[in-house]
C-alpha cells in the first residue's frame, strides 16, 4: 500500500489543478492521520495483502503539503455520505470533519459538498481524481485505473462540471459539515 503512495506523488508535482470528487471517503490529500489509518487498515484486512499501513499513512500525509505549497490549485467534491459514512472510532470521525473545515479556508481550494437534498442531474459516481486535463485516476475495489484518452478525461471534466454544479460550498457546506459533527457529539 505505501507504494501505490508513493508512486503518485511525482503526478501531484507537475499537476497545476487537481479536481477530486469522492463519494465515498474523505480524499486522501485532506485525510487525518486516524481517519487515514482506520481506512487503510480494513483496506489492508480486506484484501489481505501485507500490512505497511503505519508507512502508507505518513506517505499519504506527506502529500498533504501540496495544499500548502506551489502553485498547485485543487476543487474538491464530496457527496454528503462522505460526512456520515463512519471510517474508524467517533474521534477519528470527529477530527476529519474538523480537518475538513480547515481546508475549506486555504486560499487555493474550492471545497463543495453534494447535499442529499440535491436535485441530482448525475448520479453518484465512482471516485475520481482529474490531474489538469492530461490524467484521470479512479480507484476500483481491485484495482487503480488511470486514463489518459483525451476523449475519456473529456467525460470527466464534463461529469465533474455537473456535480460542482449540485454542490453546495462555504457556509452551507459548513453548515453540513458541522451537523455531521453534532450527530457524533
Amino acid at each position: 500500500m505505501r507504494r501505490s503512495q508513493e508512486e503518485i506523488i511525482p503526478l501531484f508535482e507537475r499537476t497545476r489543478l487537481c479536481r477530486i470528487y469522492c463519494s465515498n471517503v474523505a480524499p486522501g490529500l485532506i485525510q487525518t492521520r486516524e481517519y487515514a489509518h482506520a481506512l487503510m487498515s480494513s483496506i489492508t484486512a480486506f484484501q489481505g495483502t501485507p500490512n505497511d499501513v503505519d508507512e502508507a499513512v505518513e506517505s499519504r500525509l506527506a502529500r498533504s503539503r501540496f495544499l500548502y505549497e506551489g502553485d498547485h490549485r485543487y476543487a474538491i467534491l464530496i457527496e454528503e455520505t462522505v460526512l456520515r459514512y463512519r471510517v474508524g472510532d467517533k474521534g477519528a470521525m470527529v477530527g476529519q470533519l474538523r480537518a475538513m473545515l480547515d481546508v475549506m479556508g486555504l486560499p487555493r481550494v474550492s471545497f463543495g459538498v453534494i447535499p442529499f437534498t440535491a436535485e441530482r442531474h448525475i448520479w453518484p459516481l465512482e471516485a475520481f481524481l482529474v490531474f489538469d486535463d492530461k490524467q484521470v485516476t479512479t480507484e476500483l475495489l481491485s484495482a487503480i485505473v488511470n486514463i489518459t484518452a483525451p476523449s475519456e478525461i473529456s467525460v470527466y471534466d464534463r461529469a465533474f462540471r455537473q456535480l460542482a454544479g449540485m454542490a453546495v460550498y462555504g457556509a452551507a457546506a459548513r453548515e453540513l459539515i458541522n451537523q455531521a459533527i453534532a450527530a457524533l457529539e
